[in-house]
């Protein structure tokens, strides 16, 4: 059954209500190939996956949430996404005024000069107690989308985020971030927007070291994941070409290359799911 607007904003404002009675379970540690970073005190939340972080030398450093997308704020012209509010408030009760520290994978910095880090909080004897983009997944107030060079334990994130949709919490209670089915109609109303789409591969092509995952007999106008030939490397573990029958569900932007199409840079967009 699916929950009505109001009673899905009820839910995610409980849930940010009880942040503050209940230890939420602290996630697995860093991976051994994360580097720790910098420690300091959050000074302010940003939004439902970016905040700054006041340094012991008194400057700031701001913050981005690795492998985790919050729903936006509204940005220029651009509207708010559903929910971008309880996230940032769920964001606001975790880490506000706590003391964390940064993780890094292999990139540190984004396009903007934000630090790009798997993110902790610590409790009162400097240890970890908190894996901040595990409770947020938990919640239902973020979704994976990682990016290259963000290293993370993604089977984690993943098992996280898939709990939190099969209960419905917070953003999952909403139609605008359901996983999509590859049909190329409906997908089509979808196009510059990032989605998740989950469906049976049909067939597979490498076209002269450019992977293609196909989701229907006609590759013109039916949905298709496309993996680029500089980037096919990174998919060796997975042998994207052997998956004609597999269930998976891949995450990116919609874009419109005869039919639609999410092209993939890197594993940490698909998930293998039978």
């Amino acid at each position: 059954m699916r929950l009505s607007r109001r009673s899905a904003l009820s839910a995610c404002a409980a849930s940010v209500f009880l942040l503050g009675n209940i230890k939420a379970p602290s996630a697995a540690a860093p991976k051994a190939d994360q580097k720790p970073g910098e420690t300091g005190r959050v000074a302010r939340v940003i939004d439902g996956d970016s905040f700054v972080l006041a340094l012991e030398d008194g400057s700031e450093l701001s913050v981005r949430l690795s492998a985790v997308q919050a729903p936006r704020t509204a940005q220029g012209t651009a509207a708010a996404w559903p929910y971008a509010q309880e996230a940032k408030a769920g964001l606001s009760a975790l880490i506000q005024g706590r003391a964390v520290q940064l993780f890094y994978g292999r990139e540190t910095r984004d396009r903007y000069s934000r630090a790009v880090a798997q993110v902790y909080t610590l409790d009162a004897g400097a240890q970890r107690d908190l894996w901040v983009q595990g409770e947020m997944l938990r919640l239902g107030l973020a979704r994976v989308l990682s990016w290259p060079g963000e290293l993370a334990d993604m089977e984690a994130l993943y098992a996280l985020e898939t709990a939190a949709r099969d209960r419905m919490r917070g953003i999952w209670a909403s139609e605008f971030y359901a996983v999509r089915r590859p049909d190329p109609d409906p997908l089509a109303q979808y196009v510059d927007s990032v989605q998740l789409v989950e469906g049976i591969v049909t067939s597979t092509a490498d076209v002269r070291g450019r992977v293609y995952l196909n989701f229907g007999a006609d590759y013109k106008t039916d949905f298709t994941i496309a993996i680029a030939k500089k980037n096919a490397k990174r998919f060796a573990a997975i042998n994207p070409v052997g998956l004609t029958g597999a269930r998976v569900r891949a995450r990116g932007w919609i874009e419109m290359i005869n039919g639609p199409m999410i092209w993939l840079d890197h594993p940490g967009r698909l998930e293998i799911l039978s």
